[in-house]
C-alpha cells in the first residue's frame, strides 16, 4: 500500500505544482498518509489531517500502528516496530531522499508524511490515546466529523417493525468499498446473520448485483450512512475510521471484522474499552459471531454508557472546529 501511494504522490507532483502555482492558495489542507511535497513547499500555512486511527501518530507508550496490538499488552510491540523497519526502511528512504530533491525538507525517521503548522486528527476523546501519548500545542483532536449529506433514509417497510419482545433489533451492516468487494466474505457474512432473528441494512457495494440478501436484509449499493446510524441498535463494520468514529457519535456499540491499514487498530480499541467486540473476519464462526451481538444488544450499561458518550461527542461539533482552525491558520 505504502508503495502504491508513493508513486501516487509521485505521479502527482508536478501537476500539484502548476495547480498551487496558478491558484495561489492561503492555506493548504491535506488528509492523506504520504508527503506532496508542493504543498509543504508553497509558502503557506500546511494543514494535516489525520483521519486514520491517531495511532498514526507514534509514541514509545502506545502500540505501533497497523499492528492491531493491545494497550495494556507490550509482548508484541517491539517485534512488530522491527518487522515495520525491516520491511519498510528501503522504500522510506528512497522517498525521503525524493522528497527532498523536490524542495521539500527530510522525512522524519520511516515517517511518509511531515507533520503540519497545524494538525487535525479526528477520535472521540473517550477512545483517544493522549494520556498515553500527549501531543504538542500544533495537534487538535476532533471528536467527530461527520459527514453531512441531503440524502433522506425511510426504513424500507419489511424491516421497519421489530418482533417486540427483545428480538428483531435493527443492525447496520458494512464493510466499506473494499471490503465488500470480497463476494465471498460478504455472503459468509450474510449467511451467518440471516441465522439470527435481527434485521439487517446492508451496504452491498461495488458488486452489489452479485450479493443476494435474506427475508430479514434490506440493502443497497451505496447507502447514506450517517443517516442510517442514529436509526439502528448496533453496527457491524470493518473498522474504518469514518464508521467507527461515526458510530460513537451517534452512541453505537459495534461488531468489528477487521482487513487492512488502521482498521486492526480500531477494532483492538473498541475492544479493549469495551465499546464492541474484534472478530476475524475469516474466521469467526456462528457461535462468535451471534455471541458478540447478543452480548452488545443486551448489555444496558453499555448502550446508556456510549448514548452518553455521542452526545457529548456531538456537543463538540468538530465540523465546525475544524473550520475555525483552518480559517486561523489561513488568516496567519
Amino acid at each position: 500500500m505504502w508503495e502504491e501511494l508513493i508513486s501516487g504522490a509521485r505521479y502527482c507532483e508536478p501537476r500539484l505544482k502548476e495547480i498551487v502555482g496558478r491558484v495561489r492558495p492561503d492555506v493548504i489542507v491535506e488528509d492523506n498518509v504520504v508527503c506532496f511535497p508542493a504543498l509543504t513547499t508553497a509558502g503557506v500555512p500546511f494543514v494535516r489531517i489525520v483521519s486514520c486511527n491517531p495511532l498514526e501518530v507514534k509514541g514509545e507508550h502506545v502500540p505501533p500502528p497497523f499492528s492491531g496490538c493491545p494497550s495494556g499488552d507490550r509482548s508484541g510491540w517491539d517485534a512488530f516496530r522491527a518487522e515495520y523497519d525491516r520491511t519498510h526502511r528501503s522504500l522510506w528512504s528512497d522517498f525521503s531522499t525524493w522528497v527532498t530533491e523536490q524542495g521539500a525538507r527530510p522525512l522524519p525517521d520511516l515517517e511518509f508524511i511531515h507533520e503540519g503548522d497545524l494538525n487535525l486528527y479526528v477520535y472521540p476523546e473517550a477512545a483517544d490515546y493522549t494520556d498515553a501519548r500527549p501531543l504538542g500545542p500544533t495537534w487538535h483532536r476532533l471528536d467527530s466529523s461527520v459527514r453531512e449529506t441531503e440524502e433522506t433514509f425511510t426504513l424500507p417497510p419489511a424491516l421497519a417493525d421489530g418482533d417486540g419482545d427483545g428480538d428483531g433489533a435493527l443492525i447496520y451492516f458494512s464493510l466499506g468499498s473494499l471490503g465488500s468487494a470480497d463476494v465471498d466474505l460478504m455472503r459468509r457474512v450474510i449467511a451467518s446473520l440471516a441465522r439470527t432473528p435481527h434485521r439487517y441494512i446492508v451496504s452491498k457495494g461495488p458488486v452489489h448485483e452479485e450479493i443476494e440478501l435474506p427475508p430479514n436484509m434490506w440493502g443497497a449499493e451505496y447507502l447514506p450512512q450517517t443517516r442510517i446510524l442514529p436509526q439502528v441498535d448496533l453496527v457491524i463494520t470493518h473498522g474504518g475510521n469514518n464508521t467507527t468514529t461515526e458510530s460513537l457519535h451517534f452512541g453505537k456499540p459495534m461488531v468489528l471484522l477487521p482487513l487492512f491499514w488502521d482498521q486492526h487498530d480500531n477494532a483492538q480499541r473498541m475492544a479493549e474499552l469495551g465499546y464492541g467486540v474484534r472478530l476475524d473476519p475469516y474466521r469467526f464462526s456462528d457461535a462468535d459471531l451471534h455471541g458478540a451481538i447478543d452480548r452488545l444488544l443486551g448489555d444496558t450499561a453499555l448502550r446508556r454508557t456510549l448514548t452518553e458518550a455521542g452526545e457529548t461527542i456531538r456537543a463538540r461539533d468538530g465540523l465546525h472546529t475544524a473550520a475555525d482552525l483552518i480559517e486561523r491558520a489561513a488568516a496567519g
